[in-house]
């Protein structure tokens, strides 16, 4: 198969990397723009860009599709297939329909739940025992393609959206390649019933809420490691929750610290509370709570700010 591929994080990369390996001649690689980060805001290369220069791919990174110029270099290809995996940019029907068997979507949920930005973050906030991957045939809508292939996950009570990602990239890029070997193939409608939408996470959201349960905050903290962090603040102090365990009993105002000792912290919830095992002030390094309460000095009754606001 003669591929285009699309990405840009390291999502994309995973994939990129299978469909290498399964010997698929990769002709171009799209990928965004690189730009500024780091210390010395220098120019950063792509995770897919670092990729497809270590395989000797030609790279493009036009920062629009809908240009005639960058158009005419995808046409020019003459790829049979696109296969796209957290790009970042719209491509224009006129670039859908190029390729002969058109272009694929990696999409990490269960379409049609969570069409949209943030699938992953969004099924940890939301509770959701299951998620997985889809192989979407794409077409002019956010996500509204019909699907070609699709592989489940469970949503284990550990997982971040971090270790998540890592599973659900994985079984992209090996289902993708499974479909590449019955291409051209049918595809299932998605269904009008179940339609949600991943909204794109913005960094606001991160800021925990302690008048709300200990089993939601488990998945806010869960959802936003290792980006951007779950965040609240003490005495004025940003602190970021990593870890935590939910226990049942609290019996004290939220946001309120219960106990301290080796274990964790123990913090008071609108419902429940949670035992904070790890967690990182403003500047400082992710520490286990051991090590935490060696450098800042915290008490019984000190009070976590309370909300979002």
């Amino acid at each position: 198969m003669r591929v285009i591929f699309a990405g840009t994080p390291e999502f994309a990369a995973v994939a990129l990397e299978q469909v290498c390996t399964a010997g698929h001649e990769v002709c171009l690689v799209l990928t965004q723009p690189d730009k500024p980060g780091g210390r010395g805001m220098s120019l950063q290369l792509s995770p897919v860009k670092k990729l497809a220069q270590e395989y000797g791919i030609a790279v493009f990174q036009p920062p629009s599709l809908k240009d005639p110029a960058a158009q005419e270099k995808v046409r020019s290809t003459g790829a049979d297939l696109m296969l796209v995996a957290a790009y970042g940019l719209i491509l224009p029907q006129v670039v859908l329909d190029m390729p002969r068997l058109g272009c694929l979507n990696i999409h990490a949920s269960l379409l049609p739940r969570w069409r949209g930005a943030a699938p992953i973050q969004r099924a940890i906030l939301a509770g959701d025992r299951e998620t997985g991957v889809c192989i979407m045939q794409m077409e002019a809508g956010l996500d509204t393609g019909p699907v070609l292939a699709r592989l489940s996950t469970p949503i284990d009570l550990e997982d971040t959206a971090g270790s998540l990602h890592d599973r659900l990239a994985e079984m992209g890029g090996q289902l993708a390649v499974e479909v590449f070997t019955r291409l051209p193939t049918s595809a299932e409608t998605q269904p009008m019933d179940g339609v949600t939408y991943a909204a794109k996470i913005e960094k606001s959201e991160a800021r925990i809420d302690w008048e709300k349960s200990a089993i939601e905050l488990d998945r806010h903290i869960r959802a936003f490691n290792p980006f951007p962090g779950a965040q609240t603040s003490l005495a004025g102090v940003g602190v970021k929750v990593w870890k935590a365990l939910i226990l049942v009993e609290s019996g004290a105002s939220a946001g309120q610290v219960l106990a301290v000792d080796k274990a964790g912290i123990t913090v008071a919830c609108g419902a429940g509370a949670l035992c904070i095992t790890e967690l990182q002030k403003a500047g400082g390094k992710r520490l286990g709570a051991a090590q935490f309460l060696a450098g800042h000095a915290l008490r019984v009754g000190d009070q976590f700010d309370l909300s979002a606001r």
